[in-house]
């Protein structure tokens, strides 16, 4: 297949990701005709932490314009669930990445610990989530910590380590020059941008959390920036990234790839559009015909001009 390519060293049949949070642990989106996970190159799981965490209070989604505000608060059922009940179900040709989560450094790394043993292909380690009051971006935000925790998930598996960056800090490209020193293979760029909504009957936060992550289109300029802004160091250490926010149709993937993405991601593009993948394949195989591309890595960061 034309898409198909190397993403740390994994082999992936296209350049969509499947994000984290959006498709759940995989069945989301299965009972609707036409869709496949098989059409996606991987599929990153729903955030896991050490042990079951109920999420945050309700409410917990907001639609806006142009996105959505989610303020789930990374509700899972725990690591071992997740690996012993939930991972030996997964039936696609899509690799399969974990999403690991911690309040602590010593957690990360025994989540990580616990998915070096399992079937996963690579980890994302979700060092940006901004609707936790505990984690999240508490560690992605600060340079110095991302290191930290990326090094400490290193230090318990030779998998694939890909770190999430939050767009909610000063300097996103100092983060990914911490996150590569501390063993990350790849970057996903972005999480969710901070956010909120108020009722205006009641006078108070719609949200639950009070904010949550925007999501959608709204972000994608925002998104495709720091895509952009990461490539320049990304690409001294020849690491790869994950470009996603605000992918909602197929000519966005395309932005992405030339702004220095990999591979893509989509998740609330899924909620408009449930077969946004198979487009977006088929998209990106006609554009490399049409101007000649023989493969997605001649088109990597091409919008750099310098």
């Amino acid at each position: 297949m034309i898409t198909s390519l190397n993403f740390c060293d994994l082999h992936l049949s296209s350049p969509v990701v499947m994000l984290s949070g959006c498709v759940g642990y995989g069945d989301e989106y299965t009972r609707i005709e036409g869709f496949s996970n098989d059409d996606a190159g991987a599929l990153i799981l729903k955030g896991a932490y050490a042990s079951s965490r109920p999420g945050n209070q309700p409410h917990r989604v907001v639609e806006t314009a142009s996105g959505m505000l989610n303020s789930i608060g990374l509700q899972n059922p725990g690591v071992d669930t997740i690996i012993n009940e939930i991972l030996p179900k997964q039936n696609t040709t899509a690799k399969i990445f974990a999403n690991v989560c911690g309040s602590s450094i010593e957690e990360y790394a025994l989540v990580a610990k616990a998915f070096h043993s399992s079937s996963v292909s690579a980890m994302e380690i979700n060092i940006s989530c901004p609707n936790v009051k505990k984690g999240g971006v508490e560690f992605g935000n600060n340079p110095e910590l991302s290191l930290k925790v990326i090094k400490a998930c290193r230090d318990e598996t030779n998998k694939p380590i890909i770190a999430k960056l939050s767009p909610n800090q000063s300097n996103i490209a100092e983060s990914a020059e911490a996150c590569i020193s501390g063993g990350a293979n790849g970057l996903s760029v972005i999480n969710t941008v901070m956010g909120m909504a108020i009722d205006i009957k009641k006078c108070a936060p719609v949200l639950g959390n009070i904010q949550g992550g925007l999501s959608g289109p709204a972000i994608k300029p925002i998104a495709l920036l720091n895509v952009f802004k990461v490539f320049k160091i990304a690409s001294k250490f020849q690491i790869p990234i994950i470009g996603q926010g605000g992918i909602y149709q197929p000519s966005d993937a395309i932005e992405f790839i030339l702004a220095g993405a990999t591979a893509v991601g989509v998740g609330t593009g899924l909620f408009y559009d449930p077969l946004l993948i198979k487009k977006i394949n088929a998209y990106i195989e006609s554009y490399m015909k049409e101007n000649k591309f023989n493969s997605i890595t001649q088109m990597i960061g091409l919008a750099h001009q310098d």
